[in-house]
């Protein structure tokens, strides 16, 4: 074996490409544009951009500008390249998608280590280092052999996400812990809603603005991940009996929406039952509506779209290495979600699979840090997995502050003198 596989030159394949052959070793990177092109897809360059071109906030006081700076003191390619094509869009890096897509594909291709191969990969060398990046819309056949390679159970087609907050940010004096009838150990978080409540807050659902899915996404959608805001259309009582049921509680509420625990730390939890198509400003007016969320902080906003992710969270260890064998996972298909989180997924996994090309130690970065947070949530074991982006909520912190934004100014001192350590 003289050479380390990349299937997929999206943000996290061209990000882990160079990462190896920085390294000094060999890289076959594999992309199946032209030949094959994705329902999203239509560039022919590597590292294309389909949806929005923000790679969100560059602020270090916020959780994915934080992410940006520890991968610009990493040697990030994908970073620099983007702050080399970026547009005016105030405290955000936007990029220009066309350049920025043109100037990856420009330094990938004048790296004499990295041999592009234009095919679909539709066979996994499991005898070779290969590191596995194809994005949110795999292949339908490679989409078979991760089956075969992690087990029919353990990968996702359709990513039906509710939305995630901060637990000190939900309003204990109108919510209370708690399971249904007594049982259990009071594991929930119960939002309680009066009639009055409820019945503005099922008005305002119904009538707000959703994203309009592809057509290719449309056609998946099925009954067990039915949007909460349709589930609502069919009519007024429809969550009383669903997911925001009062059964089991106290007989003077009216509705109760729980929240489960997303995170090992207790830090995050999610509304459960409320994936959701609403546009993201639209879920952060209307669910606020709820009582015990009127100052809600949403670190994940639900999503409905098609995707493609393994359970990471039982198949992978923090270096995105699928646990004894030779294949690791980058970008979407590893349970993180964002732009910056797969190139930081595609950093992590190309310095781990060069250090294994040389038998040498894994390298895993600082449950302080936003990179190492991000590893860490992918691989501990969640019987509710799904897909997670940089979020504040991730990092331990037992300290006390007087406001937000001294958390978080300590947050990014501690995480960007924990990768000096790393670098």
């Amino acid at each position: 074996m003289d050479c380390i596989n990349v299937i997929g030159g999206g943000l996290a394949g061209s990000e882990a490409a160079y990462q190896i052959a920085k390294r000094g070793i060999k890289v076959k990177l594999y992309e199946m544009k032209p030949l094959k092109f994705s329902p999203a897809h239509s560039n022919e360059n590597l590292a294309e951009i389909v949806c929005s071109n923000s790679l969100k906030s560059n602020l270090i006081t916020n959780a994915c500008g934080l992410l940006k700076e520890e991968l610009r003191r990493l040697d990030s390619l994908l970073i620099r390249c983007a702050d080399e094509v970026k547009v005016p869009a105030g405290q955000a890096l936007a990029v220009d998608r066309e350049k920025f897509s043109a100037l990856v594909t420009k330094e990938i291709e004048k790296n004499e280590m990295i041999e592009i191969v234009k095919e679909e990969v539709t066979k996994i060398p499991e005898s070779e280092i290969t590191i596995i990046a194809t994005g949110p819309l795999t292949s339908e056949k490679l989409s078979e052999e991760i089956l075969r390679l992690t087990g029919k159970e353990k990968l996702f087609f359709y990513d039906a996400a509710a939305p995630i907050v901060t637990k000190e940010s939900i309003d204990m004096e109108y919510a209370f812990t708690a399971d249904r009838y007594g049982k259990g150990e009071s594991d929930y978080i119960n939002c309680p809603m009066t009639k009055e409540e409820y019945e503005a807050f099922y008005n305002e659902l119904i009538n707000a603005e959703r994203v309009e899915l592809h057509d290719f996404e449309r056609r998946e959608l099925f009954e067990g991940c039915m949007p909460v805001e349709e589930m609502a259309r069919r009519g007024s009582q429809t969550l009383t009996y669903g997911p925001l049921k009062p059964v089991g509680f106290d007989k003077k509420y009216y509705a109760v929406v729980q929240l489960r625990q997303d995170n090992a730390e207790g830090t995050l939890y999610n509304m459960v039952g409320f994936q959701t198509n609403l546009k993201f400003g639209e879920q952060k007016r209307v669910f606020s509506m709820i009582p015990a969320l009127h100052n809600a902080e949403f670190v994940k906003y639900g999503v409905m779209h098609r995707n493609t992710f393994i359970n990471s969270s039982e198949l992978l260890d923090e270096t995105y290495n699928l646990k004894n064998t030779n294949i690791y996972f980058a970008g979407q298909i590893s349970g993180v979600e964002g732009y910056v989180e797969s190139i930081a997924s595609g950093l992590v996994a190309g310095i781990n699979a060069a250090r294994k090309f040389y038998e040498e130690e894994k390298i895993t970065f600082a449950e302080e840090t936003m990179i190492g947070a991000l590893s860490k949530y992918i691989s501990t074991p969640n019987d509710d997995f799904q897909p997670m982006n940089a979020n504040f909520g991730l990092l331990k912190c037992e300290e006390r502050f007087k406001s937000k934004i001294d958390k978080y100014n300590f947050f990014a001192k501690r995480a960007l003198s924990q990768i000096c350590d790393n670098s």
